[in-house]
């Protein structure tokens, strides 16, 4: 993983998000796509802390914000798929994967994993100093849309910190959210039938995807329309 940025590199508020983070708070966070809610990886109950203040469904997968591919290797089970997603980040992309046994159960619920590695300087700097790893879901109660301004995202008042966006200022808009698609089991015994799916279309064109899967004979299947 890339080193930590020193102390005397962080601005207070981001000093200030790091303490809140480490003592199990949850942190609102300004990104690439829309605004996010963090919690610690590793602090026990921030998980479901997170879960619970969004008005998540409990045992739904949660995305996992990584800093960098070795964080990705560190909880999902890294598999050709992977390999060839793996280019698009830092970006729009978050990959539900098999986890490996060693990710913690309540990133994984039911063995699966959600893994995105974002490229805004906000989020790269808490995931720097926390271990590489972060639990993150956007802004938002369950059910509403994503905050797409610092207004959105004070008003839903989800976060016990709320950071500005000091790259872009309050006022800027966010973009789109993330593209999602989860794999199936490549690698693993009784692998079944090798088609993707995609989860949610954001801010990654799905044609882009289903040619790099492709190339690993992995057909990328469409969101399934209501009948």
């Amino acid at each position: 993983m890339q080193l930590s940025p020193s102390s005397s590199q962080l601005t207070p508020q981001l000093r200030q998000a790091i303490s809140a983070l480490e003592a199990g708070q949850i942190v609102g966070y300004p990104s690439e796509t829309v605004w996010g809610l963090a919690a610690h990886a590793a602090r026990p109950g921030a998980v479901e802390a997170l879960t619970l203040r969004k008005g998540r469904e409990v045992g739904k997968p949660i995305q996992v914000s990584c800093l960098d591919l070795e964080a990705v290797r560190a909880v999902a089970h890294w598999n050709p798929a992977l390999e060839v997603l793996a280019p698009f980040w830092p970006g729009p992309l978050t990959v539900v994967t098999a986890a490996l046994p060693s990710c913690p159960p309540d990133l994984a619920p039911g063995g699966w994993v959600g893994v995105r590695v974002p490229a805004h300087p906000v989020i790269q700097a808490l995931l720097a100093r926390c271990g590489g790893l972060l639990a993150t879901t956007s802004l938002n109660p369950s059910g509403h849309p994503a905050a797409r301004t610092f207004a959105e995202a004070q008003a839903y008042a989800l976060a016990d910190l709320l950071l500005t966006d000091s790259q872009n200022g309050e006022d800027a808009p966010a973009g789109v959210a993330s593209t999602v698609i989860q794999l199936p089991n490549i690698g693993l015994p009784n692998t079944g039938q090798r088609v993707a799916r995609v989860l949610r279309e954001g801010g990654l064109p799905v044609a882009v995807l289903a040619e790099a899967l492709a190339r690993v004979g992995v057909h990328l299947a469409p969101i399934e329309q209501p009948k």
